[in-house]
This record gives structure tokens, sequence and C-alpha cells, in this order.
């Protein structure tokens, strides 16, 4: 069995090289073999000078694009993607691979077909309190709309078997990825498991990308979808 982690990067010169260090030295469960993916969108400082540094390594592949959008991104890693288990990783500091056996546990079980790692049931670490009350907000609306009780729909940290990711079709731009793609798992009747993960947020100084009109970006989908139909190019 293989798992795919895919790695959006923008503008992350500072951190990409240590966290590739890390997911390609992560211990896996046995018999687990690993492919890495990183879709470069477009960055403007050092990241691609980085990267070419990791040319060696036969797991992992790096791909350039026109910068499009975190949803962009993740979109062409997902279709560049052979794993039979697909990791979305970010490529900051904010989320420590070490967890990867955790994340990927229930799924290996056969427990579900998708895992979230959920912050608001682990530990956080220097999260503004705007952020974890617009993240709360988020959680509270899906429950609200949909019936259904996640803890943390924001989470970078979603696993899914390939077969399922594949078929939903993503056509956000940026951020509002980690909404749109939950609201249409929920659509389709898929569980989502939720496993408390470890998470330490940087500040904006650091290079956070989250604004306040990302947090709007990422919470329209949750209204969009649930009292607008779709056009056929959504579903």
């Amino acid at each position: 069995m293989k798992i795919s982690i895919i790695i959006p990067v923008y503008n992350e010169e500072k951190t990409i090289g240590l966290v590739l260090d890390k997911v390609l030295s992560v211990m896996l469960p046995e018999g687990i073999a690993r492919e890495v993916i990183v879709v470069n969108d477009g960055s403007l400082d050092r990241t691609k000078e980085v990267l070419s540094r990791y040319k060696e390594y036969s797991n992992l592949r790096v791909f350039h694009q026109l910068n499009r959008g975190k949803a962009a991104a993740l979109i062409r890693g997902i279709a560049e993607a052979t794993g039979d288990i697909l990791l979305i990783q970010d490529a900051d500091l904010e989320y420590d691979p070490i967890q990867y056996p955790v994340l990927l546990d229930p799924i290996l079980k056969g427990e579900v077909d998708v895992v979230y790692g959920s912050r608001f049931l682990g530990k956080i670490e220097d999260m503004q309190w705007v952020n974890r009350w617009a993240n709360r907000i988020s959680n509270w609306t899906l429950r609200l709309l949909y019936s259904i009780n996640l803890s943390d729909v924001n989470t970078c940290y979603k696993v899914f078997k390939r077969e399922i990711i594949k078929g939903i079709n993503i056509c956000s731009k940026n951020f509002a990825f980690e909404t749109e793609v939950t609201v249409k798992l929920i659509k389709k009747g898929i569980r989502i498991k939720e496993v408390p993960i470890e998470y330490v947020a940087r500040s904006y100084r650091e290079g956070k990308k989250i604004r306040w009109t990302t947090a709007f970006e990422m919470y329209w989908p949750i209204i969009k979808y649930r009292f607008f139909p779709p056009s056929s190019g959504e579903i």
C-alpha cells in the first residue's frame, strides 16, 4: 500500500525544506510506501531553489505552476497522486508529520475512508483568539446546517482513500478547499472520523497567510452548497 503526501506551497522558503525533511523521514506503519508530491503555486521567493535540492529523492515529485491559489495546487496534487491513500500537508511548520501514524490508523483498520486531524480535540498553541473564533463559527454553522458534529472543518490534516477524493469535484480557487470538500463529502454520505492532533500556530510576521478575507472565503461554501443548487460543473 502507498500513501501520497500532497504539499501545496507558496512563498515558504524558510520552512519547506524542514517540512520535506520531516515528511521524508517520518516513520510510517509497516508495509506503507510513501510518495511526496509538492506543487509550487507560483512562489516568488526562493522556494523553487530550495525544492531543487531534493532532486535525488525518487519518491518526491515537484510540479511548478502559475499562482492560482491553494485549492488549485491541491487539485493538481490530487490529480498527480498514485497512492492508495492521500494525505494533505501544509508547507509550514504548524502541523508536524510525526502525527501521520495517528491519522492513518483508522483508514488502515478499515474503520472509515476519510480522517481529519482535529486541533480542537487535541492541543493548540499560539492560535490567536480571532482565528480560534473564526474556526468555531465555521464548525457551528456546519453543525447547524448539515446536522454533523465536526470540531475542525478547516484543519489542514485531511486524509482520504484515493477513490473518495478522486470522486470529489473541487471548484474553489484558494483556501475554501477545506469547507467545500467537507460539504461535498457530507452530501455524498461519506463518514468523516476525527482524531486529535497537536498544532502550533505561526504569526503573520512568520508568514501566516490567513486573513479575515480568507476566513469569509472559507466560510462561504458552507452556505453556498446548502442553499444554492450547484451548477453542472460543480457537482
